[in-house]
């Protein structure tokens, strides 16, 4: 088995279904953002404060290269980390990329109830909320597109749903 990329919008269930995922395919989870903190032994709204936004993504870079180089692993993406072609080219070959899904709605409904997202993450853009979702998303959902293999809307799914449907996608 190859490696398996999550990618998609924050508060899609990246994490919670690559951990679901690894454990039924005995490989190992990991969640870039929270590798790219324990490299950089800051917050990714610490090094946004004191690197700004492409200082973030040119370390969110090094790190989808580190992983795609790995094997075996199921990696939960940044939700940005498409947004860089040299990023979607480290994924190519490397393993099997799955999009994620949610309307805005349901994202930001999950984001206002996470309190680690407003901890950790921090605004992309100067409206915040709601408007900030959808605008990145209509940036973002044709990075998504043509960067996965296979997409899952997580709407109207728990975790394990989403993790049961990767599997049989992954084995099919």
């Amino acid at each position: 088995m190859t490696n398996i990329f999550l990618t998609g919008y924050r508060a899609t269930g990246k994490t919670t279904v690559a951990n679901q995922v690894a454990t039924a395919l005995s490989m190992e989870s990991i969640d870039a953002d929270v590798f790219l903190e324990q490299q950089a032994g800051l917050t990714i709204a610490e090094i946004f404060a004191a690197e700004g936004e492409i200082g973030f993504r040119d370390r969110e870079s090094a790190i989808v290269k580190q992983l795609a180089a790995r094997e075996q692993l199921v990696v939960a993406l940044g939700g940005g980390a498409i947004l860089r072609e040299e990023n979607r080219q480290a994924l190519q070959g490397r393993g099997i990329t799955i999009w994620l899904t949610a309307s805005a709605e349901t994202i930001f409904e999950r984001m206002s109830t996470d309190p680690l997202t407003g901890q950790r993450r921090p605004n992309l853009t100067n409206t915040g909320g709601l408007a900030e979702v959808r605008q990145l998303l209509q940036q973002r959902d044709p990075l998504y597109q043509a960067a996965a293999d296979f997409s899952v809307d997580t709407e109207e799914l728990s975790p394990a749903e989403v993790a049961s449907r990767i599997v049989e996608l992954v084995r099919g």
